[in-house]
């Protein structure tokens, strides 16, 4: 991208997929998982904060950015499987700090559960658990689940609209219209406008049901240890899309060290649209798990 020389980019082949990831600085590992309708870029401001004290990792998930695309595999095990596999057998880690927003959040869950020794600190932002009880799509607001679920109508019907599709999405989900500038949205529309991008995503949607299974199974036998940080956009319809206190509400029915907090004066997008606060926040956060 040329906007920080100190971002490396790299592939990884786990055979099913190839992911694309970049990685900064130097120290402990921090892996920094993105959602839709997003790619690592979401983490531009993130990254460069983090990589002064962290070895920051932030892949493409599997079927967006510049990852390759399969046709199954999105159910959230096997894609937090494919973050293990890159963070653990190709880099080398075996422990590592976790944060995921949107779906990344469920994705970094899936992580943590299935390896709850590997994950010192889980951040979760603007995103709820599925299965965890509550209301995932709040009532119907967020109408774009259900249709994103629908089988072969949105591709069909959002085919060459992605820019407006998606600018949609941007602008109206942040609290702060000028997070996601023009630069930006070329970015992102560069990957979803690539063959498969659009129907990989719905694929994160279309799991949904598999992925409420799969978390109460895990949720029945146990609850997450590690510290976990759950953190919401404090400011919701009509001016923004953040789920306020709902993330922290969900994340204390499955781990047992929470704390929340609600930023103000941003929706969902957190990390574009509050980076330095939520700067602020992981540091503060990670530097406690370091004890």
């Amino acid at each position: 991208m040329g906007v920080f020389p100190e971002i490396t980019h790299h592939h990884a082949d786990l055979g099913e997929v190839m992911l694309h990831y970049v990685t900064a600085g130097a120290g402990p590992p921090v892996v920094l998982l993105h959602g839709w309708p997003q790619t690592w870029w979401e983490w531009r401001h993130v990254i460069p904060a983090l990589a002064e004290k962290y070895t920051v990792i932030a892949p493409d998930m599997r079927g967006l950015g510049d990852s390759s695309r399969p046709l199954a595999g999105y159910d959230k095990r096997t894609v937090a499987d494919d973050i293990w596999r890159l963070v653990h057998e190709v880099l080398g880690y075996d422990t590592f700090f976790l944060v995921g927003h949107d779906w990344g959040g469920p994705t970094a869950y899936a992580l943590a559960a299935a390896h709850p020794d590997a994950v010192r600190c889980l951040v979760i932002l603007d995103v709820v658990i599925p299965g965890s009880g509550g209301d995932f799509s709040q009532g119907g607001q967020r109408w774009h689940h259900q249709f994103h679920m629908t089988q072969d109508l949105p591709e069909a019907l959002i085919d060459g609209r992605e820019d407006i599709y998606l600018a949609w999405f941007y602008r109206t989900f942040a609290f702060r219209p000028d997070a996601i500038g023009e630069d930006d949205l070329a970015e992102y529309l560069r990957t979803y406008t690539q063959p498969g991008a659009m129907r990989a995503g719905f694929s994160y949607y279309r799991a949904i049901n598999r992925d409420a299974a799969d978390n109460q199974e895990t949720i029945a036998r146990f609850k997450l240890a590690m510290p976990v940080l759950a953190i919401g956009g404090g400011v919701s319809y009509p001016h923004g899309r953040g789920r306020g206190s709902e993330p922290e509400e969900s994340l204390r029915r499955v781990a047992l060290d929470v704390r929340g907090e609600v930023f103000a004066d941003c929706g969902h997008f957190i990390p574009e649209e509050a980076p330095d606060l939520l700067n602020q926040r992981l540091l503060a956060f990670f530097d406690e798990g370091s004890g």
